[in-house]
């Protein structure tokens, strides 16, 4: 802390050059969470910036909002509420928030129905596909459950529903599925997922059930593909979690999570408070939070209704498929992300034997994008993609620009001597593709070596460039 004090405008002006270092957040294209918003809503926002939501008994208006929102977030998810009651949910700070509360009320049921058959209790587990975004993790480590991952395999990116039934046991709290996967975008049959665990508990004599992370298409899926059952339609769903703060069109700092009925977020974890003027109910990890993207997600939802938010999600899928088309014309990469789900282009190049992705993303900054790389899990980790997020703010126009930069960067590379052949072990592996695998299968193995040399490099120097983002 400086001894002495400054002006303000000096103090501003400090802050506001150092802040000119940072990346341009509408070109930021790894980032799933929304950077623009209209400014009749910037204006609510800083209106309400000094409110603290905790404070219901002060602001009973906000918190109206607040459950205004979870109905209708609820009704759209399909939630089976009668006439005259209210939705089961909370606003959070974002879905990693949300995944904590939804696995700590499935723990706690779990916990609760063992204890009542006199059956240890000590030993939850939860099944995922190893697709997953870290919070899943972060939970299982915070609060002790054994985290079940399905592999993954070439091709096939998301969760098998098939072998992630096979992995249930009589300590699994639940099944979570997740609607938009993080690294291609596709969503995960909760349909078939479904019906595989409903005839394993009626085989079984369980209850095991399922949560569905729609962190990046719950927001999505109802205005795009109404006839998709992934929701509450399917009775082995017990929760779902949503970010406000992606495709819901608000500013980082919001999230949702809605449970089916009252009977599936246990009682003893909701907490009362007297000591803000009135008995206050409370299910959160942390306290104090602001208002303003509270308020910012029901401007979003009053203001667009269900006309505008189909319009923008179509506008958005739209602009995904020219950009994927025109990355597919270079000749030079493989799209792996499907054209059903998140609105966002997945792809890996055809040949990496010269350079990686990881060079072309690198290259791609002296334009000022911002196109992550990166590895897939857990049983294909050989392959590497590059992965671009169609969001409400990225044009047609945009779409276009990228693509000619992507095609200067590979005419630049092209001209570069590698840097990828003089790692002599990819070397040794190269010369034995072309001593003994001239054709057939023999040279596909060969070249899927050489792919996994070329990865395993390359995460190794990823590695050591600390980003600190998530």
């Amino acid at each position: 802390m400086p001894k002495n004090s400054m002006p303000k405008e000096a103090a501003y002006q400090v802050i506001t050059d150092e802040l000119m270092l940072d990346g341009n957040p509408r070109l930021n294209l790894a980032s799933f969470v929304t950077t623009w918003m209209e400014p009749e809503c910037d204006k609510l926002m800083m209106a309400s910036i000094n409110k603290n939501y905790v404070d219901m008994d002060e602001y009973p208006v906000t918190t109206e909002l607040q459950n205004r929102c979870v109905n209708m977030i609820a009704n759209l998810f399909n939630a089976p509420i009668g006439s005259g009651e209210a939705a089961v949910g909370v606003g959070t700070v974002g879905s990693s928030e949300a995944i904590m509360l939804a696995g700590l009320a499935f723990k706690r049921k779990w916990q609760q129905k063992m204890k009542s058959q006199g059956k240890p209790y000590d030993k939850p587990n939860i099944v995922t596909g190893a697709n997953v975004q870290v919070c899943w993790e972060k939970f299982a480590r915070y609060f002790e459950v054994e985290l079940k991952e399905v592999k993954l395999k070439e091709g096939y990116y998301v969760m098998d529903p098939v072998k992630a039934v096979e992995m249930v046991d009589e300590n699994t709290i639940c099944v979570a599925a997740i609607l938009g996967s993080t690294l291609t975008g596709e969503f995960e049959n909760v349909k078939l997922l479904n019906e595989l665990l409903t005839k394993k508990n009626t085989e079984t004599g369980w209850d095991t059930p399922i949560h569905v992370d729609a962190a990046s298409g719950g927001f999505i899926a109802p205005f795009v593909y109404p006839q998709l059952e992934w929701d509450f339609r399917l009775p082995l769903v017990k929760s779902i979690n949503v970010s406000g703060h992606k495709y819901g069109l608000v500013y980082a700092g919001i999230g949702w999570v809605v449970w089916r009925s009252k009977e599936d977020l246990p009682d003893d974890l909701v907490f009362h408070i007297n000591y803000l003027g009135s008995d206050q109910p409370t299910f959160t990890l942390n306290f104090s939070k602001g208002s303003s993207q509270i308020l910012a997600q029901y401007y979003q939802l009053i203001r667009l209704g269900f006309e505008g938010y189909k319009s923008i999600m179509e506008n958005c899928i739209g602009n995904a498929l020219i950009l994927k088309e025109g990355i597919e014309k270079t000749g030079r990469f493989e799209v792996v992300s499907k054209d059903v789900g998140v609105p966002l282009v997945a792809f890996a190049l055809k040949d990496s034997t010269k350079y990686t992705v990881f060079q072309i993303s690198d290259a791609l900054r002296k334009f000022g994008w911002i196109v992550p790389a990166y590895t897939m899990p857990a049983d294909a980790e050989h392959i590497a993609v590059l992965r671009v997020v169609v969001r409400e703010d990225f044009s047609c126009s945009l779409a276009d620009r990228l693509i000619s930069h992507i095609q200067e960067v590979l005419k630049e590379l092209d001209s570069l001597p590698s840097r990828i052949m003089k790692d002599s072990h990819v070397v040794a592996v190269a010369k034995e593709v072309v001593e003994e695998n001239r054709d057939g299968e023999a040279a596909k193995m060969g070249e899927r070596k050489i792919q996994e040399k070329v990865t395993k490099q390359w995460r190794h120097y990823v590695k050591t460039k600390k980003t600190g983002v998530c």
